[in-house]
């Protein structure tokens, strides 16, 4: 029994000493020393994988970099764009850096690239009107600019040149492999295009642009390189640097938690990256003579009166039937657009129209043309589209009387026919001008009577009697009154008299 007992220890302190055994297996085979972290990164299957990932050297980056000295806003928040405040007409540097790096773009290399440099709007809806906006400002500050290049300040920009007719833009070559640095100075401030109805308005922001180009296979700057923006707000002297304050010690009160929701501010600003300005085309418009545009006015028949002025709606010089003829139609191409908006006096907005139909044009309601053209021209313009003619101040109709038996005359004088008889036909005069010369003027040209010979015109008056037809009495007729009119020769020969009755 003590054999038994003794045997059972001896297997069991055995077991004991596998089991450890086997523990400190385990512990060596676990150990820090059994295996490292980059033999199993080296494996294959983990190289395949990272081959794949793009590496930062081979991330895209711009050619060039601009670089405005002057700080941008405090008070702008973490995801917005910055926003820097300038002092109208004072100088601000540009660096024209060279940001590429070995073997980009080398076709510029060793020669001279084109940058244009605008101050243009920030805001979308001004951009639409920027044409508008601009020639306004012409308006009120002839000869002066809105851009323009300080060149004894500037280094390294040499062919300057500035175009009249885009007082927003200076244009310049240099060289990327030298230091180059344009000097600007904007002229214009942010509330001059704001509208003045209370005063103490904010001024609209602006963008300073920067477009580069390289030289095609003929030799011109056309191919584009690369474009970058940034967001201005311009002030009278010293105001921007007294808005820098401001902000500056309004972010000083906030608490420090509201502070990391802003953007710290910058001694100088970096344009960023953006597409280029769009360079609209001139408006083309063909003169050849074998184009007929839909709103071409039809040739005068032979019994037309051939004067615009007349207002007989049984000739073709009403003006109804006149702004008919000249209605912009929807089917109107982009060149027929074009010659209605110059035939009706709106060639000033040729160029914001370029690309308008017909039809996009006449979808525009009155609030779209009025915020587009301003009031007065886009009024004028919404009453063109929709052939608004001018309302006469008075209307008359009148007759030609015939001779005739006189109980048919009996009958016309009451408005009516008489039996078989021909009946009366009454034409409408517009007078635009409450005078008797215009009486006499459009009573000439309904019933063909040369103007000249006429002396003048009477009035019927009771007991028959002939009063002279003057300004005061034409102020008093009614409106859309009727009349019957007879011509007699005058005394002495020389021309007519006209009786209205």
């Amino acid at each position: 029994m003590a054999w038994v007992l003794k045997m059972d220890e001896v297997i069991e302190s055995g077991l004991v000493h596998d089991f450890d055994a086997s523990l400190s297996g385990i512990g060596q085979e676990l150990g820090a020393g059994a295996y490292s972290m980059s033999d199993v990164l080296a494996l294959p299957i983990f190289k395949q994988e990272d081959s794949s990932l793009p590496l930062d050297d081979e991330t895209k980056h711009p050619p060039f970099q601009y670089v405005m000295c002057a700080a941008t806003s405090p008070a702008v928040k973490l995801h917005d764009e910055t926003l820097t405040y300038l002092n109208q007409g004072q100088s601000y540097e540009i660096r024209m850096l060279d940001n590429r790096k070995m073997g980009d773009v080398p076709e510029i290399t060793g020669k001279l690239v084109k940058s244009i440099i605008r101050v243009v709007f920030h805001d979308r809806r001004l951009q639409y009107t920027e044409h508008q906006q601009l020639e306004g400002w012409k308006w009120n500050r002839p000869g002066d600019r809105l851009l323009d290049l300080d060149i004894p300040m500037s280094v390294g920009i040499i062919d300057t040149k500035t175009n009249p007719s885009q007082l927003n833009a200076v244009e310049f070559l240099w060289d990327p492999a030298k230091r180059t640095s344009a000097f600007i100075q904007v002229h214009c401030i942010s509330t001059e295009f704001t509208p003045r109805k209370h005063g103490g308005e904010k001024g609209v922001p602006f963008r300073i642009q920067v477009d580069t180009f390289k030289q095609n296979e003929n030799g011109e700057y056309t191919d584009h390189l690369h474009s970058a923006s940034c967001q201005i707000k311009v002030f009278k002297p010293k105001g921007a640097d007294r808005k820098q304050k401001t902000d500056r010690e309004k972010m000083e009160k906030r608490t420090a938690h509201e502070k990391e929701k802003y953007q710290p501010s910058y001694d100088t600003t970096v344009l960023t990256e953006c597409s280029p300005w769009p360079d609209t085309p001139t408006a083309y418009v063909n003169s050849s003579p074998s184009t007929a545009p839909t709103f071409t006015a039809p040739q005068q028949s032979a019994c037309s009166v051939p004067d615009s002025n007349s207002s007989s709606p049984n000739h073709q010089g009403d003006g109804v039937s006149q702004a008919s003829s000249e209605q912009l139609q929807p089917s109107a191409t982009i060149q027929e657009t074009q010659q209605w908006l110059l035939k009706n006096r709106f060639s000033s907005y040729t160029r914001l129209f370029s690309n308008f139909l017909g039809a996009d044009l006449l979808k525009l309601t009155k609030e779209d043309l009025v915020q587009i053209c301003g009031a007065a021209d886009g009024i004028r313009l919404y009453n063109s589209l929709k052939s608004r003619s001018v309302r006469p101040r008075l209307t008359l109709y009148v007759c030609r009387e015939q001779p005739a038996p006189q109980g048919q005359q009996q009958a016309a004088g009451g408005g009516g026919d008489s039996g078989g008889a021909t009946p009366y036909v009454y034409h409408a005069i517009y007078l635009e001008e409450m005078v008797a010369s215009e009486v006499a003027r459009k009573l000439a040209l309904v019933f063909n009577i040369p103007f000249h010979q006429i002396n003048q015109v009477y009035r019927q008056g009771p007991t028959g009697i002939h009063i002279l037809v003057s300004d005061q009495m034409v102020q008093n007729f009614q409106d859309e009154s009727c009349f019957l009119f007879s011509t007699v020769k005058a005394e002495n020969g020389g021309g007519v008299h006209i009786i209205l009755k």
